[in-house]
């Protein structure tokens, strides 16, 4: 009788820590399993170079959500950016949206001024004002091999 009751402890430490792994596991790699505690927004910009799905969504340099998805925008031609936005932040419809880079190597994120003035954007609307920063690749490409224009003329003496 002893040998059944130390096998049942045995099993219920097991199952405790299957579903302690479990959890871990969800908390962690950041999925939702019984609800969803955010919303949709989207934000289309020229280039979503650098931006990935995952990254994060700042708002005052705090992080509010997560890059869900990047895909093109049919209609007007450009990257189209899906927003998981938690809930009880407002964004506003005079919102701007801009991608800033963390670090001067760092990866790439999307940062919202969520604006204040005009109506609460509610879940599938879209952030009208966006804007890309230029490309430092670039821009260090074009001064490196000479494709920027340097003033050559001399002063007349």
């Amino acid at each position: 009788m002893k040998k059944y009751s130390m096998e049942t402890v045995v099993g219920i430490f097991v199952v405790i820590g299957l579903i302690c792994v479990g959890y871990m596991t969800i908390k962690l790699g950041k999925l939702t399993f019984l609800g969803d505690d955010t919303y949709t927004l989207y934000a289309t910009f020229t280039s979503a170079s650098g931006l990935r799905a995952g990254g994060p969504v700042e708002i005052y340099g705090i992080e509010a959500g997560r890059i869900e998805h990047l895909t093109i925008d049919p209609k007007k031609q450009m990257a189209l950016v899906e927003l998981r936005i938690k809930n009880g932040i407002k964004v506003y419809d005079d919102a701007t949206a801009v991608i800033k880079t963390s670090g001067l190597i760092g990866d790439k994120f999307v940062k919202i001024d969520p604006g204040g003035s005009g109506e609460p954007l509610s879940a599938g609307e879209t952030i009208a004002d966006t804007s890309t920063p230029p490309d430092i690749e670039e821009l260090i490409g074009k001064y490196a091999f000479g494709d920027v224009k340097k003033d050559t003329q001399k002063p007349n003496k």
